[in-house]
This record gives C-alpha cells, structure tokens and sequence, in this order.
C-alpha cells in the first residue's frame, strides 16, 4: 500500500499548498482521504480522476471536504464525461462516478452547501454516496477501512486501512484531541498519521487538536511503528514541529509534505 501525500494543510493553506488529502494507493485500487481546499488539482498531477475508485472523508469541516465540489463538476461537466463526442474524447455511456464513503449527515450538508447556488444535487449526482457508521467496515478492492470516532468540534473519526495484500497497517486520525480513543484504535499501526496542529494545548473550552508532543505520545502510547505528522501551518517551524513529536514518540518522526510517498 501507497501513502502519497496531497495537501497537509491546516483549516487555511500554506503558500502554493493544499488541506487534508491523501492518496492511498494498492496495485489497480486507489482511495482518496479526505479532499480539502486545493486537493482535487494536486490529485490530478498523480492520478487520472476517472480512475479513482473511491473518496472516504474523515469530518464535515470544509478543509476536509471543500474540494469534492470542483471534483463534482469535473465529473459531470468535463469533455471525457459526455455521451458524445468532445474534442478529443469519443464519448461515452458509462462515465466514472467513484464511490464517497463520508460521515452521517454527510449528504444533507453537501446539499446545504451547494445549494446556496442552486445546485442540491450536483456531488449526490457525480458520485455514488455511502454514509458510514462507526461500525461500518466498508472494502474498495483490496483495501478495507474502520472507523472509530475522536473528539474534535464536529463528529469526526479516525481511519485504519488494512490491505489484503500486505500485513501493514495504516491508521489516520483525522482531527482530534488527546483521546484514548485513538491510541486503542492504532494499536501495533505500521504507520500512524497523526495531526499536530497546535503549537500549545487550546487554553479553554474542549480540545480538539493535538500539538506535536502530543501526537508523538499517542504513537508511541499505541505501540505504532513508524509516526507522519500533518494539519500542520507553513507559519510554524517544521524542524521544532518535528522535533517535539520525536521527543513525544521516543524514534524519529516524518513531517508530512506534498507529493512525499509512504509505503505501508
């Protein structure tokens, strides 16, 4: 299994950058997590659109899931899309329509967002949309996903990936604070990516973030091999950013940035 990261940004993006996307790759299977501002473009420089499989989102925050508009349009308005002839491409009667694995309330919320144009339907009609459970276990070809839920400001959950073709295991924690939740949940992860927005725990109301020490001591609390840390500002320093978490997790530490590939 493929990790190649797409956009890392936090709730705005860094310069030239993208939010949260990450394209999991394993043979001919390809699943998108999480498609934030700026992620459908970065997504076209390492995979044919058409050709993707699924979309699975983590949380109903925009800079998780802005992006599935301009996918949206792109599946139902581009040339290769018709049923006739346009420019280059003959036409065709079965144009790609991947599966979106998203959150409860997911569709309803979609519509409330493109409707204020005018347009309810246009992501329930370019993708074929599945609400998921924390119970849910859903399988895209060789690839089956787990949830469980993490505290954050909206219902959110965490990822786990398990291929039928290796033994690795990869675990994302969406958004989330300090939680038992997710040490349990990425228990002997080959590889946990884990959000290290903060510079400072938030100093009132409840957590929803996790600062780099913090998401180091989850990996490490959850026995996790190997720690990518994301969700993190280019307004930050990256080598602290990294530093912190390495102290947190006890073993070296990956910053995420776009376009770096993991294998799991």
């Amino acid at each position: 299994m493929r990790l190649t990261v797409l956009g890392k940004s936090p709730s705005w993006q860094d310069a030239g950058g993208a939010c949260s996307g990450y394209l999991l790759e394993d043979g001919d299977v390809s699943v998108l997590v999480d498609c934030g501002n700026g992620v459908f473009s970065k997504l076209r420089r390492f995979r044919d659109y058409t050709r993707l499989d699924a979309v699975v989102v983590t949380h109903l925050h925009a800079d998780h899931f802005l992006d599935l508009i301009p996918f949206a349009y792109a599946l139902t308005y581009a040339p290769r899309q018709q049923p006739v002839p346009v420019d280059r491409w003959p036409g065709t009667d079965e144009p790609a329509r991947p599966r979106l694995i998203v959150p409860p309330s997911a569709t309803e919320t979609f519509r409330r967002v493109t409707g204020a144009w005018g347009a309810e339907d246009l992501i329930e009609g370019a993708f074929a949309i599945e609400e998921y459970a924390e119970e849910s276990e859903p399988v895209v070809g060789s690839l089956s996903f787990a949830f469980r839920v993490v505290p954050h400001f909206r219902e959110t959950f965490a990822i786990r990936v398990v291929s039928s073709n290796g033994d690795g295991r990869l675990v994302f924690g969406g958004d989330c604070g300090p939680t038992d939740n997710l040490v349990d949940f990425a228990d002997g992860a080959e590889l946990l990516l884990a959000e290290a927005t903060l510079p400072r725990p938030e100093r009132t109301g409840i957590r929803g973030h996790l600062t780099p020490r913090e998401a180091g001591e989850h990996a490490r609390a959850a026995g996790a091999r190997r720690l990518l840390i994301t969700h993190i500002s280019d307004e930050l320093d990256s080598l602290w950013a990294r530093d912190e978490a390495a102290a947190g997790f006890g073993g070296p530490v990956h910053l995420a940035s776009e376009g770096d590939v993991y294998r799991v």
